[in-house]
């Protein structure tokens, strides 16, 4: 069997542990909480109370991929800047699809639609937007197909797994005083908005240039994107990570649950992120060069699995998920561009044949996931006895 069946994907004792189910979320930002919610619950009454709230998630996602169509159009190469419009569609895209994403919960709440499918859905999303959005961002800075691009989608990542491995050691997702959804998200945008007012090119500029001030305290030939991505890593690393850590190590310490077996499930995504940097950095390896984009798109596809796998089990209170299947075409890519290396041989993949494979990857990556969200979305739909994207009536308790 090519794939598993859907019992397999989800177990009837998991569908039955969806009774435990209790939404719990944390967000102590406070423009978040008097800004922006005004904001959202106001466009919440901007949709009908007919359309499904996992309908809203997926219409918001679909703005990102408009503006991955548009980057494929003029600027497949990430880096030559296409007209001022497109900035300021890929900034607004970003903003709909934040407002769509904050919405969905809302907008449940107020039709009596909410659901463990709800978080699940969302937060499975999400998990697409780090890989698919990040081209649209690299593209907006004019990344080019590089390092930064590559450092860029490491950064949406990592924050998410971790993000996503805290909430299901805790039972509850939580946001800080300043975070990436919030705090990160506007930056995004006000940095695409510039890249439409200046062009790309302004990101570019030796700090010497642009900030005298920070040519104070900075290398001075540093480009602009540097700080941004300097300033990314260290909001990563010594923050969200380490937050995200000791508040796992904080709650299995009250569930009895052992510390070094949660650490321990770091390890395979960590080996996936070893995978990609040393598949992309083999001399060996034309990625950078020639396939970047449907090489983050698959890398996307493959997270998506192992997040929303995560999620899966949090929602129905399973066990943490082993997901080694899902990592070993990376491990493959990683292995076969990097053994000439050791036994000092030719290259193993061809320029034609890593083309070959990474596609072949991306349309399996493509394939494979559809066939798992189709059937947890159907076992999830029969179970509870709902419709994924669509309300067929207005449920009891249901506000107008």
């Amino acid at each position: 069997m090519l794939f598993p069946s859907k019992e397999d994907y989800v177990s009837d004792e998991a569908l039955r542990n969806l009774r435990l189910y209790k939404y719990s979320s944390i967000d102590k930002s406070p423009v978040s909480r008097y800004i922006l919610r005004p904001y959202w619950e106001f466009c919440t009454t901007l949709f009908p109370l007919w359309l499904a709230p996992n309908l809203i998630t997926l219409l918001g996602f679909f703005f990102v991929l408009a503006n991955v169509a548009i980057v494929l159009i003029y600027t497949p190469d990430l880096a030559t800047p296409g007209p001022s419009w497109i900035y300021f569609s890929f900034a607004l895209g970003i903003w709909l699809y934040s407002t769509f994403d904050n919405v969905d919960g809302k907008q449940a709440r107020r039709t009596g639609s909410s659901s463990p499918l709800g978080e699940l859905f969302d937060h499975g999303v999400d998990s697409l937007n780090c890989s698919f959005g990040t081209i649209v961002q690299a593209a907006g800075l004019g990344m080019g197909l590089s390092w930064y691009t590559v450092l860029l989608h490491s950064l949406a990542t990592i924050t998410f797994f971790f993000a996503t491995w805290e909430n299901y050691h805790t039972g509850s997702l939580y946001l800080g005083y300043i975070n990436g959804p919030t705090e990160g998200l506007i930056i995004a945008v006000m940095l695409l908005i510039a890249s439409g007012i200046y062009g790309p090119g302004i990101w570019w500029q030796k700090v010497s240039a642009a900030s005298p001030f920070l040519a104070n305290f900075l290398p001075r030939d540093w480009p602009l994107i540097n700080v941004l991505l300097g300033g990314m890593l260290a909001m990563m690393a010594f923050t969200q990570v380490p937050v995200s850590i000791y508040r796992v190590y904080e709650a299995c310490r009250a569930k009895g649950r052992s510390v070094a077996g949660a650490y321990g499930q770091i390890t395979p995504f960590a080996l996936y992120m070893a995978a990609i940097y040393f598949w992309v950095g083999s001399p060996f390896s034309f990625i950078l060069d020639n396939h970047l984009i449907v090489f983050v798109m698959t890398m996307g596809l493959v997270f998506g699995r192992i997040a929303t796998a995560i999620i899966l089990a949090h929602v129905t209170h399973s066990d943490y998920p082993t997901y080694w299947g899902l990592l070993a075409p990376v491990f493959f890519g990683a292995i076969a561009t990097n053994v000439p290396l050791i036994v000092r041989s030719g290259p193993i993949l061809s320029p034609a044949g890593e083309s070959l494979y990474i596609y072949a990857l991306f349309a399996y990556a493509t394939i494979s996931y559809a066939h798992w969200a189709l059937a947890v979305i159907d076992r999830f739909c029969t179970y509870l006895g709902i419709s994924c994207l669509r309300i067929p009536y207005r449920p009891i308790g249901a506000r107008p």
